[in-house]
């Protein structure tokens, strides 16, 4: 489980199951930290239910780095890490706060959230 195939296996599939990385427009995001290149990447719509929107940040520096994004466009959307499918906290206003390890990256599903109804929000 921890050699290198078994991971670019994992890699290969998770980018299968997001549409955005194969087809996807590319829009950069300004960061406050020059070590770190953050970009989403979104699918075009297809009639199905929901978006493909990805958001990765990906840190070049071999030291730990944080960085400031502007994501209110995306504002109450929480990103959902693809490798554990760990949800972070809801996006604001304010900058987004992300620190990575050395030659780090995320890579994210910016999800809506659904509401006590049902419906999307």
């Amino acid at each position: 489980p921890s050699s290198l195939l078994h991971w670019t296996r994992r890699m290969i599939e998770i980018r299968k199951q997001n549409p955005a990385f194969g087809l996807g427009s590319y829009t950069e995001l300004p960061s406050s930290n020059p070590a770190v290149l953050a970009f989403l990447r979104e699918a075009p719509p297809n009639g199905e239910e929901g978006d493909d929107l990805v958001l990765c940040v990906n840190n070049f520096s071999r030291f730990s780095q944080p960085t400031e994004l502007d994501l209110s466009a995306f504002e109450g959307r929480h990103p959902v890490e693809l490798f554990g499918g760990v949800r972070f906290p809801a996006i604001g206003e304010l900058p987004y706060l992300l620190t990575l390890g050395g030659h780090g990256f995320y890579w994210f599903r910016l999800t809506r959230v659904a509401s006590r109804i049902g419906r999307r929000l």
